[in-house]
């Protein structure tokens, strides 16, 4: 609990945020219900770092998880979530399209943010789909769709929040 309220004034004093529900979501969020059991791999520059332990207290930095290793795909580096977040201040109701979703952490702080409003989660990575709706469950706002967010039609949202890999964003998220 210590580690992960450090972790949370960390990440809202790099968001730069003045809202101090940015800094609650981390505090609230726990990022380890979302990576599976640990020991966790840390992807450290072209290296990767095993934990010593499936304390928590190791996942509660600035630092990539590995979700899918072999696949190269991570859990997002907190910090820059926490930028991008706070930038884009989710408001209360707002109805919210993240695209990318892997595991649904982002997803969650997300859907915290919009609360009572919507989060709409595309995740294209089966396995990583289905993750998320198990990790999401718990939050009555958020709809995972396993689907390719480039070819499918994206509901009517305030912000369309992208962690994911394109070249350029397709027109239909632009309109």
């Amino acid at each position: 609990a210590e580690a992960r309220e450090f972790y949370a004034r960390l990440m809202a004093a790099h968001a730069g945020s003045a809202d101090p529900r940015l800094g609650e979501a981390f505090a609230t969020v726990p990022r380890e219900a979302f990576l599976g059991p640990g020991p966790w791999t840390i992807i450290a520059g072209d290296g990767r770092v095993t934990t010593p332990t499936a304390d928590p207290a190791h996942i509660y930095q600035n630092v990539l998880v590995a979700l899918d290793a072999d696949k190269g795909i991570n859990n997002g580096e907190p910090c820059l979530h926490a930028m991008w977040i706070g930038r884009i201040a989710p408001r209360p109701g707002e109805t919210l399209t993240h695209i990318g979703a892997g595991t649904g952490y982002y997803t969650a702080l997300l859907a915290k943010l919009v609360a009572p409003g919507a989060v709409i989660a595309f995740e294209l990575d089966a396995a990583l789909a289905g993750r998320a709706e198990r990790n999401l469950a718990a939050y009555g706002n958020v709809t995972v769709i396993h689907g390719n967010a480039v070819t499918s039609p994206l509901p009517a949202s305030d912000i369309i929040y992208v962690n994911a890999g394109v070249v350029a964003p397709p027109a239909a998220w632009l309109k």
